[in-house]
């Protein structure tokens, strides 16, 4: 069986509110997690407890993907930040072919 080679290349990953999708789903999380809390005895008899642990697990992971995004959107912007100065300093970028 041949080896299966990519004809073309893999297209630029698509940049889009990151940082509000993923706000927007640990919100929807937590409140899944407020509105079964009420029910819980319900969900206990009937063997479904882990629907409301894992709503409240989705609200905190959320909360560490937010902090993760945060991050990584501040340091995408850095890096747009320095190389748009590098460039207006006349200073070529990495990979150009204008660095020598």
């Amino acid at each position: 069986m041949a080896k299966w080679t990519a004809k073309h290349e893999a297209p630029e990953p698509l940049e889009g509110p990151v940082v509000a999708t993923i706000t927007g789903g640990t919100i929807l999380w937590f409140v899944l997690f407020l509105v079964q809390l009420p029910f819980y005895g319900w969900f206990d008899d009937h063997g479904h407890a882990w629907w409301v642990w894992t709503c409240l697990a989705g609200a905190g992971l959320g909360l560490i993907g937010i902090w993760y995004v945060r991050g990584r959107d501040a340091a995408i912007k850095r890096a747009a930040a320095a190389a748009a100065e590098k460039e207006s300093a006349g200073i070529p970028a990495p990979g150009t072919g204008t660095d020598g």
